[in-house]
């Protein structure tokens, strides 16, 4: 085996090249794995996400007496996945019933489950008590009068925590930004809705607020707007505590760490944003006289994305002189939307030949019906040919999530690799599945 080009250093922490030139990911040869389970296929490396997994645990742990990781569902979560991070002792971070109903089918503890949420329905609600989940993150009146009705009519009390927009802009994508004033997200601190949220939470019969919670954006590529939020929602605890007697136990930090997509721009290990953060919420706690409390991240991204790769064949390959030269894929933005939605960019590795020279420069497009159906642009890879595997480096976060049946293609199947063998942990759709809900 050798190690292979610069680029690999974006794939899975267990990947190299065989001999042949094979890109092998978790002992696999992942053109093997493209043959016996066929294309598109979305290939999760088991030992990158235990590994990121106790990272976070053990970074955070290091510089905060008190520090829990919670994983962000959202972030892609099936059954299998759910399992790793059970056995990992991560909490989990849920947005939907279905993500909970997840939970469920895999006996998470549900008393580290933390459901947030802009617009929880009722009978999602319902399902969560009716679990005993752990943490309700509530994000606005509404659900507050929703929720104390829910839990006085099953005579119970809920512990949550207040979902508050400082006002931060964490200098990310528009569209993934989360805590700034106009956000649909959380109480807003300067408006005072925040602090009213606080004594109405307060005087609530049957809910126990036990802290705050905030959730910048994503991805963000600086420490700074964590301190800052930090300190805004802090010195509003220390307000609130004056004023309500509120005593906060626990510090929900959201996530939205950043990971490396490209070469070119490199990210900041864990370590720099686990000390960072915890040095400057310990120097607050002493600064602002609050009691110890329990500091909370959320890491979906971080923990999944560089684990997953996404392998293609080539298709047709079109060349306009003088223009572009385009390597059309058997998948595209039906399972990975990222690069038209957020513009989002990608390298490539042709991965039965990625120990060749890259000296062509070409943009892998998808076969949907849209222009826009661009997988990766402008990027140096041997002289491809149809019927090459062309694989994509993290991809295990938010592709599959937000996969779609958009023209009537059935979504990618999905395998797990460890020590040389894989397994399917999502069997692809079939045409059939297409048509199983229609009537």
């Amino acid at each position: 085996m050798s190690n292979g080009p610069a680029k690999l250093a974006l794939f899975p922490l267990t990947s190299e090249l065989n001999d042949g030139g094979h890109l092998c990911v978790g002992g696999c040869d992942v053109i093997s794995l493209a043959h016996e389970f066929g294309t598109p296929l979305y290939l999760f490396d088991e030992y990158t996400i235990r590994h990121k997994c106790r990272e976070f645990k053990s970074e955070f742990s290091r510089y905060f007496s008190d520090a829990s990781i919670l994983y962000a569902s959202k972030a892609f979560l099936n059954k299998a996945l759910a399992r790793i991070i059970k056995e990992e002792g991560l909490g989990l971070d849920v947005v939907s019933g279905g993500e909970l109903y997840i939970a469920r089918a895999v006996d998470f503890p549900m008393d580290k489950v933390y459901f947030h949420g802009n617009n929880k329905t009722p009978q999602e609600l319902e399902m969560a008590l009716e679990w005993n989940i752990g943490r309700v993150v509530v994000d606005n009146f509404y659900e507050i009068d929703l929720l104390n009705r829910l839990t006085k009519e099953r005579g119970i009390q809920q512990d949550v925590l207040l979902r508050l927009t400082p006002g931060v802009d964490p200098h990310t994508h528009q569209h993934t930004t989360t805590g700034t004033l106009d956000s649909k997200f959380g109480f807003p601190i300067s408006t005072g809705q925040a602090g009213e949220a606080v004594r109405q939470v307060m005087s609530s019969s049957n809910l126990n607020l036990r802290g705050l919670a905030f959730h910048l954006g994503s991805p963000i590529f600086e420490a700074q707007p964590y301190e800052l939020a930090a300190e805004i929602v802090l010195r509003f605890a220390r307000e609130m505590e004056g004023k309500y007697s509120f005593s906060a136990s626990e510090l929900d930090i959201g996530g939205g760490f950043a990971v490396q997509y490209t070469r070119e721009k490199e990210a900041p290990d864990i370590a720099h944003y686990a000390q960072t953060i915890s040095k400057r919420v310990n120097e607050l706690l002493s600064e602002l006289k609050l009691g110890r409390l329990q500091l909370i991240a959320e890491t979906g991204r971080a923990i999944v994305a560089q684990a997953g790769v996404a392998l293609y064949t080539a298709g047709a390959i079109k060349d306009i002189p003088d223009v572009r030269k385009y390597v059309c894929v058997d998948g595209g933005m039906n399972d990975n939307v990222r690069p038209p939605l957020y513009g989002a960019k990608y390298e490539a590795l042709v991965a039965n030949r990625a120990s060749e020279e890259e000296d062509e420069l070409v943009t892998i497009a998808g076969k949907l019906c849209e222009s826009g159906d661009v997988l990766v642009r402008d990027v140096k890879l041997p002289s491809v040919t149809s019927g090459d595997i062309i694989a994509i480096p993290v991809c295990g976060a938010y592709s599959l999530s937000m996969a779609s049946n958009y023209n009537a293609i059935p979504r990618p199947a999905i395998a797990m690799a460890r020590e040389g063998k894989a397994l399917l942990i999502r069997q692809r759709e079939s045409y059939q599945n297409l048509v199983a809900l229609d009537t």
